[in-house]
């Protein structure tokens, strides 16, 4: 999960879509060795890419095939999403970052977003809407109690 993903960005719109992996990915998957939060999608002969993702690659891994921990892997989506998130990406000047990994049945799949960043602005108000959201519940409830 890419906790920080909707602090530092205004996410507009999720897509889901599949990653293609290899086998000890798979493996640094399942034991919770990847990082994401640094990751972002790039678009290059109409294909999307994820870049800068990071996965650990564990101790018993085989020396034999060896690939670099942050390479670029294919996305699997449909052409449709890819010309609408290239639209998005080069036209109205978002970026598409990875917001959560998880598996589907036997799938791993990713939810990606279509954010704008935030200024320092934007997220002192997002702090201050939170506080009074927080602070207006407790009033509830104490209200609430009284009755």
């Amino acid at each position: 999960m890419n906790k920080k993903a909707k602090y530092n960005f205004d996410i507009k719109k999720t897509i889901t879509s599949g990653i293609v992996l290899e086998g000890w990915e798979v493996k640094s998957i399942r034991s919770g060795l990847v990082q994401i939060t640094q990751g972002h999608v790039i678009f290059q002969n109409h294909e999307a890419y994820l870049i800068g993702v990071i996965f650990q690659p564990l101790i018993t891994v085989s020396d034999l095939f060896t690939s670099p921990p942050d390479r670029k892997r294919k996305l699997l989506l449909n052409k449709k999403e890819i010309n609408m998130l290239e639209i998005f990406c080069n036209k109205k000047r978002y970026t598409i970052i990875p917001i959560k990994l998880f598996w589907l049945r036997s799938w791993c799949k990713i939810i990606l977003g279509i954010a704008k960043g935030k200024s320092k602005r934007d997220k002192r108000l997002d702090k201050k809407n939170n506080s009074w959201k927080i602070e207006k519940s407790k009033i509830i409830r104490r209200i609430s109690l009284n009755k």
